[in-house]
């Protein structure tokens, strides 16, 4: 029996995985968030402690002979937070989470510090990275940052507590642009930068590693017949990722959730921050990921469901059968653009509305600019040199057949929809939790779910989407403009 924990940012979930790969028990606790000023977002890591004793207590109350028998526990979280530490290890203050974006002004400071930073942690410095939020620290609140011995991820906190080992894996260590990605190491330059030396990180390993034991006075108080295992674990997109089966170049999903990502795995480090990709380890050795994102893709149907009264279901059925692209163009920036334009000011439109323009024709607008939008991020990848031949389909937005139908002549690419797990990262750290455990191999045990048949670019719409794409991206200048 294995244990995944996934520590998200509105919850914890736990769940129980059988030797057959079956999910036999699962247990939630919920978390908040404070915003104690415009832009900023803090969790108190006490919270995560205690959302985890209530979720294996749950468990352990519903299934003791199950939970009894778990020979490995597996993390997943939340990247990108910092949680401060002093020298006796106790928190400093409330951990400054990954959509905190009070470090703007750092970003640019940690760049002209560091001017190899892209090349080396594979990634542009965002506000919502690790590394910016130190500087913040270093300069609003000084007295704390003289203080600090050791800065953890969420999950690395987490396994400190269950545990007493500092120890982080490479897929969340890739958020935090203190990791030369292509080294797999901690970079001593990256950290020289934000005022830091290598002793303030934990120990690396990968996620298919042991990272330590389960205290001993833990296990007993859950009914653990032996301290189990703690594996590395991954971060979210990564602990998905190794749960649906993406653990081999060339894979790829499509994620349609309230976020848009274009996840692809790679054989080496591909860093291309001109086009905002992020690139980042894998939870397995000898692999990395790249990603495109969207900030707002089933948050774009979730908007207009809400501003038009009707919910999305309903709305999507009027949609029907597409055959020929929306009169109107939709571009999805409500909450920003990531790929390709890093540029969080940016905001959404409907563009090419006539008298006549009915709601079935936004609302299919309104998919086709998130697909538009997701396009944006393949042939970032592509400009990148990663190829890409047909990726799956999972999220809330996959269960409509029109706009994966949509999205697969906008990509031109086969998409092929997955029963996807609700259980999410946390079935992904179970897995790596066996992995860790047995020492199988991971093409043998992390095979993906059940697919549905492939949907095929349509040939009439892919011309006829190439020329819509052209006009959306010839909106973003002006929409740019706008935001000043």
């Amino acid at each position: 029996m294995y244990l995944g924990l996934d520590l998200g940012t509105s919850g914890l979930k736990a769940v129980l995985v059988d030797e057959a790969q079956r999910v036999v028990g699962s247990a939630t606790a919920p978390l908040t968030v404070s915003r104690p000023h415009p832009g900023w977002s803090e969790q108190d890591p006490a919270q995560w402690w205690a959302a985890l004793e209530q979720a294996l207590d749950t468990l352990k109350d519903r299934h003791p002979a199950e939970l009894a028998a778990v020979r490995g526990v597996g993390l997943s979280g939340q990247q990108h937070g910092a949680v401060l530490l002093d020298a006796d290890d106790r928190v400093l203050r409330p951990c400054i989470l990954w959509n905190d974006t009070r470090a703007t002004a750092e970003c640019a400071a940690l760049e002209a510090a560091f001017p190899d930073l892209r090349r080396v942690a594979g990634n542009i410095a965002m506000p919502g990275f690790t590394a910016p939020k130190l500087l913040w620290v270093r300069v609003h609140e000084p007295e704390i940052f003289s203080r600090v011995a050791r800065v953890l991820l969420p999950k690395a906190w987490l396994r400190l507590a269950l545990s007493g080992e500092a120890v982080e894996e490479m897929s969340d260590a890739s958020g935090t642009l203190w990791l030369d990605v292509a080294a797999r190491a901690w970079s001593p330059e990256a950290l020289a930068a934000t005022g830091l030396a290598p002793s303030a990180m934990p120990r690396l390993v990968e996620g298919s590693a042991p990272a330590g034991r389960v205290r001993a006075e833990l296990a007993r108080r859950w009914g653990m017949a032996t301290p189990p295992l703690v594996a590395g674990g991954a971060g979210d997109n990564a602990a998905g990722a190794v749960g649906l089966g993406a653990i081999r170049p060339g894979d790829a999903f499509v994620s349609l959730g309230t976020s848009g990502v274009l996840f692809a795995v790679t054989d080496g480090a591909r860093p291309y921050p001109e086009g905002a990709v992020h690139a980042f380890c894998h939870a397995l050795p000898g692999l990395w990921h790249q990603m495109g994102v969207t900030l707002s893709a089933a948050a774009s149907l979730a908007w207009w469901a809400g501003v038009t009264g009707r919910d999305e279901a309903s709305l999507v059925a009027e949609v029907g059968h597409v055959a020929q692209p929306s009169e109107a163009l939709f571009l999805p920036y409500l909450a920003g653009e990531r790929t390709p334009h890093n540029d969080g000011a940016v905001r959404g439109a409907f563009a090419g509305l006539s008298a006549g323009t009915e709601r079935p024709a936004l609302t299919q607008a309104v998919m086709e600019g998130v697909a538009f939008s997701l396009r944006d991020g393949l042939d970032a990848l592509r400009a990148s040199g990663t190829r890409i031949e047909a990726a799956d389909v999972i999220g809330g937005g996959s269960r409509s057949p029109a706009w994966i139908r949509i999205l697969a002549s906008v990509l031109d690419l086969p998409l092929s929809p997955l029963a996807e797990g609700e259980h999410g990262g946390a079935f992904g750290a179970a897995r790596l939790a066996r992995l860790a455990v047995t020492g199988e191999a991971p093409d043998a045990l992390c095979t993906p779910p059940a697919r549905g048949a492939a949907v095929m670019p349509d040939p009439a719409l892919v011309p006829a989407y190439a020329e819509r794409l052209a006009r959306y991206r010839g909106l973003y200048p002006a929409l740019r403009a706008l935001a000043g």
